[in-house]
């Protein structure tokens, strides 16, 4: 059965939420947007393409700060609400310039940074 990117059920804007992980450790990377268009592009193109939410626009992942996201794999949930793209990650995937946008952790009502920017 081919793969059609209406299929899917997105929210009152078009958009649903994606989790992107590193396809060989298994690190969550990040959480961001796709519509329908952004769907179809990064099937097609196999590069990671979301829509931002604040500028309204398409983005490839990496397109100017050169940190690509290659599509290794592309995964629809059970109520197909939200998707999982396992990729291969070139530098970090956080506009922090940290491997992952959850370098944050709550222990102990306290938060503690895991992770410096990287160089």
């Amino acid at each position: 059965m081919a793969f059609d990117p209406q299929s899917l059920h997105y929210d009152d804007k078009g958009l649903l939420p994606v989790v992107a992980q590193d396809h060989a450790s298994g690190e969550v990377l990040m959480v961001a947007w796709m519509n329908a268009e952004a769907v179809a592009r990064t099937v097609s193109t196999r590069k990671v393409t979301y829509w931002s939410r604040s500028r309204q626009a398409f983005w490839v992942k990496g397109e100017s700060s050169g940190h690509v996201q290659r599509l290794v794999d592309f995964r629809v949930d059970c109520d197909r609400d939200c998707l999982l793209v396992l990729v291969e990650q070139t530098g970090p995937a956080c506009h922090t310039n940290r491997r992952t946008c959850f370098y944050t952790a709550v222990r102990d009502d306290d938060e503690i940074e895991l992770m410096q920017p990287e160089a």
